[in-house]
C-alpha cells in the first residue's frame, strides 16, 4: 500500500512539473529485469516511478538522501538499498544481489551519481558485477531533460519540463570465467554504458561520445542520430 500511494503522489507530482515521453518501454521483458540508465539530475529517480508499472522494484540510494523529505520517502515506500558516501560500497552490492537473487527488477544507474557536465560520465563496475552475478537481463534506458539546472530553470519560469525515456534492446552480459575479471568487469560496463549512449543524442554521450562501439550499436539496431533532445530554456 505505502508503495502505490508514494508512486501516485511521484506520479502526480512529475505530471506538473514536466512532459514525460516514454518510447521503447514495451520491450520490458517480464520476470527479473535488470534496468541500467544515464543520471542526469535528481528527477531520473522519480521518472523511473512514472514509466515502470512494477510494485517489485530494487533501487539503490544515495545515503546522503537518507532523510531527505522526498528522496527519504521515495526510499522508504520502495524499501531502498541506501549507499555509503562514494556509491561503491560492497556492503550495498551485497544488499543488492541478495535482493536480486530473490526476484524483481533492478534499476540502476552505472554512473553511480550525477553528472556535473550534463553527459554522460565513466562508470564504475557495481552494475557489471551484479548483472554478472545475477544473470539478469539488461535493458539500457536513456533519459535526457532531467537536468537540474534545465529542470530549475523551467520551474522560475513557469515551464514544464520536457523529458525523454528512450528504452534498448535487452540483452544478456556473458563475462568470461577465471583470470582478468577486473578488465571482464571493465569491458562489460563499457557494453551497458555504449548502449546507453546510443540511445541519447550526441550532446549527453559524454565520455562515450565517438566510441567506436556506440556508433556499431546505432547500425545494429537502426535507432536515428538524430533523435529528439529537450528544448533549453528561452
Amino acid at each position: 500500500m505505502k508503495f502505490r500511494i508514494m508512486r501516485f503522489l511521484i506520479r502526480l507530482g512529475v505530471a506538473l512539473i514536466a512532459r514525460v515521453e516514454v518510447h521503447g518501454m514495451h520491450k520490458l521483458p517480464e520476470g527479473n529485469i535488470f534496468v541500467v540508465a544515464n543520471h542526469l539530475g535528481r528527477l531520473d529517480t522519480a521518472v523511473f516511478f512514472c514509466v515502470i508499472d512494477r510494485e517489485d522494484i530494487i533501487m539503490p540510494i544515495a545515503g546522503k538522501y537518507r532523510y531527505h523529505p522526498l528522496y527519504g520517502l521515495m526510499g522508504w515506500a520502495v524499501n531502498g538499498i541506501w549507499l555509503s558516501g562514494d556509491g561503491s560500497d560492497a556492503a550495498a552490492l551485497r544488499q543488492t544481489l541478495t535482493r536480486m537473487k530473490q526476484g524483481g527488477l533492478l534499476v540502476m544507474a552505472p554512473e553511480g551519481t550525477r553528472s556535473p557536465t550534463e553527459a554522460m560520465q565513466e562508470a564504475r563496475l557495481g552494475a557489471a558485477f551484479l548483472a554478472d552475478k545475477s544473470g539478469y537481463p539488461i535493458v539500457p534506458v536513456g533519459v535526457t531533460g532531467t537536468e537540474d539546472r534545465l529542470v530549475k530553470d523551467n520551474l522560475r519560469h513557469f515551464r514544464r519540463s520536457r523529458i525523454v525515456v528512450q528504452g534498448g534492446e535487452p540483452f544478456v552480459l556473458e563475462v568470461p570465467k577465471g583470470r582478468g575479471r577486473e578488465q571482464a568487469y571493465r569491458e562489460a560496463t563499457t557494453e551497458m554504458m555504449c548502449r546507453i549512449a546510443a540511445l541519447v543524442p550526441q550532446k549527453y554521450r559524454g565520455v562515450y561520445a565517438g566510441h567506436p562501439r556506440v556508433a556499431e550499436i546505432l547500425r545494429e539496431q537502426l535507432v536515428p542520430e538524430t533523435a529528439s533532445e529537450p528544448t533549453e530554456p528561452g
